[in-house]
């Protein structure tokens, strides 16, 4: 029996840094805390999350971080996306691309550990991994603009 060329391999995808599952798991707590009717951030609701969702411990305090930031500053970000929307509201807006437009206005606005630029990239891939094929190119205009009002 022969061995598999290289070509015939198909590339290992290489595991999110911390940091990104982090945020992707922010996201999927900021989905299913909308899809009950809040997001309210409560012990409880952290614990029941991270029971279906594994994670590293560091990626649980990273991600319960970005939670808590978003929570405490819902009003200011939905304001700073609705400003800069065109023709929607944020209702009519996808609910992963509202959780990923407000975690990416959370890091660009208020969040210090990562420069904006990059809050904006990691943003867009997380929406690439999560949204639908728009999703990128929308959450990087409306993250673009709110960085340079």
């Amino acid at each position: 029996m022969d061995s598999p060329s290289p070509r015939d391999l198909k590339p290992k995808k290489k595991a999110p840094s911390p940091r990104r599952d982090g945020r992707e798991a922010a996201v999927q707590f900021l989905y299913g805390s909308e899809a009950q009717g809040s997001i309210e951030v409560t012990t409880e609701r952290l614990a029941a999350f991270w029971e279906i969702r594994d994670a590293k411990p560091v990626v649980r305090e990273f991600a319960g971080e970005l939670i808590r930031g978003v929570a405490e500053h819902l009003e200011e970000i939905d304001s700073a996306i609705r400003t800069h929307l065109e023709n929607y509201s944020l209702q009519r807006l996808t609910a992963v691309d509202r959780g990923i437009l407000r975690l990416g206005v959370y890091e660009v606005i208020f969040s210090k550990h990562i420069p904006p630029q990059a809050a904006i990239n990691e943003a867009i891939e997380v929406a690439k991994r999560f949204g639908t094929e728009d999703s990128p190119g929308f959450v990087n205009g409306i993250l673009d603009r709110i960085l340079k009002r």
